[in-house]
């Protein structure tokens, strides 16, 4: 079967039916057209089966689909091998583990704003400050940066939906500024500058030397961009999901050691990044499709982890799924560096968000609303919570 587009589209990726619910969508294009083109994203891949090829042959599926400096995301090897070596340095377990205190105390601080009289709490605001200030705090930046990074994060995500290139130009270059200033106060602290991995990373190298200035504000736009959006998605994800299933809430507060798999699990259900792209570099056939150099595909996360035939009910909350067919922190040689920095997180906050608090609701007089691509997770989402203990008004 040729791989040849039609001349009328299988899907528009941004019809106000598949905004609306994109979960629920993509759920029904992976039964009944698991290989779909469109205008917008190209050939999208459906199925957990077609994901997972694309993902684990990287000669055959190139990452190199800008024409912008992307490491080492848009890298194939061996340019992505040298500096995926340089970037796993900075997400260790070592260094995820000493990051620890920092980030219970930022997410005790956030946390003390819960509401103590019942009143309904803005989820969408926590998810946002508690993945700027946790990434801000790990990688060691000022706090007079949070605001602006906050709007960034607004405009960015708004010229990205829309594909306004110039404000997506626009948008990128200001983020370029806020780097590069802060990188330029590194440089003339000298011995001085403070001791984190901002600094670290701006005395590092790749191949015997130094790191271009490109090459760090792309780097460290990877790190700031992907931890923002995906963080922020994936708090009011879990909180939605706690508030719509008591048992889990439940379940969870008698044996927190349980959260861990819990949290790959609800974003699975509900996954924080909906898609990547890779463009074809030789002839290849993905779920009965065949595909030439230069097509386009965009693999759709959001759907692959919800696939029926892997994962039955994809809405069933399981602990004892096999953790390798989760492909929330992708799979192959791009499977997300930054996973065990995420995971600290998530953990964190709900284990002290259920510390807390007796129980948590959804507020039923403000309905949550869902966010469209390229975002993931809640643009609204009000729940009520009862204090517990010593944290009850």
């Amino acid at each position: 079967m040729s791989a040849e587009p039609s001349s009328q589209d299988d899907w528009d990726p941004r019809s106000p039916a598949v905004l609306q619910d994109q979960l629920a969508a993509y759920d029904e294009m992976r039964g009944r057209c698991p290989v779909a083109h469109s205008e917008y994203l190209g050939w999208s891949l459906f199925r957990h089966a077609d994901v997972l090829q694309v993902v684990q042959d990287h000669q055959t599926f190139s990452n190199a689909v800008s024409t912008h400096l992307n490491v080492p995301d848009g890298m194939d090897p061996p340019e992505h091998t040298v500096y995926r070596q340089m970037v796993d340095r900075y997400f260790t377990d070592e260094l995820v583990d000493a990051f620890e205190p920092e980030c219970r105390r930022v997410v005790t601080e956030l946390l003390g704003q819960l509401p103590r009289d019942g009143s309904p709490w803005d989820v969408a605001e926590l998810s946002e400050q508690v993945a700027l200030r946790t990434q801000s705090a790990y990688l060691g930046w000022p706090e007079r940066l949070h605001e602006p990074l906050r709007a960034w994060t607004a405009r960015n995500r708004a010229a990205t939906l829309a594909r306004d290139r110039g404000a997506m130009a626009d948008v990128a270059e200001d983020f370029d500024g806020y780097i590069t200033g802060l990188l330029d106060e590194r440089r003339a602290l000298g011995d001085a500058a403070p001791d984190d991995l901002t600094t670290r990373l701006l005395a590092d190298q790749v191949d015997g030397r130094p790191l271009t200035g490109p090459e760090l504000v792309s780097t460290l736009r990877n790190w700031t961009v992907g931890e923002l959006s995906t963080i922020a998605a994936s708090v009011g994800i879990v909180v939605h999901l706690l508030a719509t299933r008591p048992e889990t809430q439940q379940a969870l507060r008698d044996d927190p050691s349980l959260i861990p798999a819990a949290m790959d699990e609800m974003l699975r259900i509900h996954p924080p990044l909906v898609a990547n792209r890779r463009v074809v570099t030789r002839d290849v056939t993905v779920g009965g499709h065949d595909f030439a150099p230069g097509d386009r595909l965009t693999v759709m996360w959001a759907s692959a982890d919800r696939d029926e035939a892997v994962f039955g009910d994809p809405d069933e909350l399981r602990l004892d799924r096999p953790p390798a067919d989760n492909l929330l922190y992708g799979a192959g040689i791009h499977v997300c560096p930054g996973a065990p920095l995420a995971r600290l997180e998530l953990r964190v906050l709900t284990e002290e968000l259920l510390r807390r608090t007796r129980s948590i609701e959804l507020d039923t007089e403000q309905q949550p609303e869902l966010a469209v691509y390229p975002a993931s997770g809640f643009t609204r989402l009000f729940v009520r919570v009862r204090r517990a203990g010593r944290h009850t008004a």
